[in-house]
């Protein structure tokens, strides 16, 4: 499977380790971490910030399973993903987005989930192919970043694997 996450100025630790083990239950290439979201801790660091404690404790160990980076430039990140042939997709509530549920993804996906509430700036919207959102039912407009990934990424996953 061809999923890479691109998780943007994501501010909590909390969401970031919870990134980190959906990642890794799904199977996940890899997870790039830009912008200011914190990162795990390197395997010889002598102490944990309190940001990689909580990390730590949410990813339950995925932050040592899965592959990451973190990357200072998202746009030149954006720039090789698309020579490397990954559809870039923001999973973003915008004008031009479609539902998730309509969305027919190519092998290569790197899905860009971005600020908790501020979500995916309009510069690396501009950048994306598509940016898609889950259709909301109840009164709240938007889901959790984490949670959000884990549906899509789900669902993605399995259109990819069923060819759509």
């Amino acid at each position: 499977m061809g999923l890479v996450l691109i998780a943007h100025n994501v501010r909590s630790a909390y969401n970031i380790g919870s990134l980190f083990r959906t990642a890794d239950g799904l199977g996940v290439e890899k997870i790039y971490l830009t912008g200011y979201c914190p990162s795990p801790a390197d395997e010889n660091a002598p102490y944990m910030t309190a940001a990689q404690k909580m990390l730590t404790k949410t990813a339950l160990g995925a932050e040592k399973s899965m592959a990451w980076q973190k990357i200072s430039s998202i746009g030149k990140l954006l720039e090789r993903l698309k020579k490397e042939e990954f559809e870039i997709v923001a999973l973003e509530q915008s004008e031009k987005s479609i539902s998730l549920e309509n969305f027919k993804p190519k092998d290569r996906i790197a899905l860009i989930v971005g600020n908790e509430p501020k979500g995916i700036d309009a510069r690396i919207l501009q950048s994306c192919d598509f940016a898609v959102e889950i259709p909301m039912r109840g009164a709240k407009k938007s889901f959790n970043v984490s949670v959000a990934f884990a549906i899509a990424a789900y669902q993605i996953c399995s259109k990819i694997k069923s060819g759509n």
